[in-house]
């Protein structure tokens, strides 16, 4: 469970590194909008896009804290939805899942 922790571990400091290059982005560190209409308009777009990574790797980012409080309360092997162990197999695919395969397609 040590390397599955590590890894989540691993996973949680890249996932915090893409907020803050997300977070640098739309707070426009590196330069305001563009004074051309048309590259504002792609700018614009560009911040769409990247409100809806962000959006997507806090979502992640829960699940992988998720994953690791469950695995400090010597838990976070077994699905949580129906107590039974979660194949290795998945554990390493997708090493943030808290769910078995079962318990998952439902």
């Amino acid at each position: 469970m040590t390397d599955r922790k590590s890894e989540l571990e691993a996973l949680k400091a890249d996932v915090q590194a893409r907020l803050n290059r997300y977070h640098a982005h739309q707070n426009r560190e590196d330069g305001a909008l563009d004074k051309d209409f048309e590259e504002q308009a792609t700018q614009t777009q560009n911040d769409e896009v990247v409100d809806s990574l962000e959006s997507e790797a806090r979502a992640e980012l829960a699940q992988i804290e998720h994953a690791l409080e469950r695995i400090n309360n010597g838990v976070g092997d077994e699905c949580e939805s129906c107590g039974e162990d979660i194949d290795p197999r998945r554990l390493q695919v997708l090493p943030y899942t808290t769910l078995c395969v079962d318990c998952a397609g439902d």
